[in-house]
């Protein structure tokens, strides 16, 4: 009866640490459908509700903002233009647009959600801001 018990929780285990591999592997692609990105020079931003968007600044000013927030988990308005754009999300930051900025117009203010489900109004609109940190500098 002893070796029966071994086994099943064996097999429980091998089976709990399967679903944790496949779980973890799936929210890794899901996360990497949120950063595309064509660039070298690029960050990742995090908004309030835990969503990531890939920018790719054009400025070294805004690039160097960036690193800034990066090393002191500061959060900002970082937005710019919405362009379509591939990924999970459907947009991306024109990268000559994206600006960091303490305050911004209330009418500008949004979530990475919230411009990807009504992403022709921000696109009519044209300028977007998430409220957000940033969680990763590529260089």
């Amino acid at each position: 009866m002893n070796k029966r018990i071994i086994l099943a929780v064996a097999v429980f285990v091998v089976l709990a640490i399967a679903i944790v591999l496949v779980w973890n592997y799936v929210n890794y692609l899901d996360y990497l459908s949120e950063i595309v990105h064509e660039t070298e020079r690029w960050a990742v931003i995090e908004d309030l509700n835990g969503h990531h968007v890939a920018v790719e600044p054009s400025s070294d000013n805004v690039w160097d903002q960036l690193v800034r927030l990066y090393q002191n988990g500061t959060s900002m308005w970082i937005g710019g233009i919405v362009e379509e754009y591939g990924g999970k999300w459907g947009f991306r930051f024109k990268p000559e647009t994206v600006t960091v900025a303490e305050v911004t117009a209330e009418g500008l203010q949004a979530t990475i959600e919230y411009i990807s489900e009504n992403l022709n109004y921000w696109l009519d609109l044209g300028w977007a801001y998430v409220d957000a940190i940033v969680t990763e500098i590529h260089e």
